[in-house]
Order: structure tokens, then sequence, then C-alpha cells
């Protein structure tokens, strides 16, 4: 997967000033997940399912 042209975006609940968040890109059957304070680091690639599962066990 290419991920040269992802939209990457972090929580409106982030700051501009900390540097320490998760950013997210979307894509047609996955999620990239990346370190904001390492844009060109590691990334962790889930599928759309597993994401949508982790976040509703985040808001519980």
């Amino acid at each position: 997967m290419d991920l040269t042209e992802a939209v990457w975006r972090k929580s409106s609940r982030s700051t501009n000033n900390g540097g320490d968040c998760v950013e997210v890109a979307s894509f047609s059957s996955a999620v990239a997940v990346r370190d904001s304070k390492d844009p060109s680091g590691p990334m962790l690639l889930v599928s759309r399912r597993a994401f949508v599962a982790l976040m509703g066990d985040l808001k519980e």
C-alpha cells in the first residue's frame, strides 16, 4: 500500500504544541496509525473493521 499520498489527521482534542499525538490515515480497506513525533517512522496498518472495533472499545 502506497502511503505517500496519505492524508493524516489527529484528534480535534490534540493541541498543536504537544506533539504527543496519534495520527490516522483512512483508506478503502485499512487504516494507518502513526506517532506524530516520528512521521517517517513505523506505522501500524489495520483493517477498517479492526480499527472500528478498537475505537468502540476505547470509548467504553
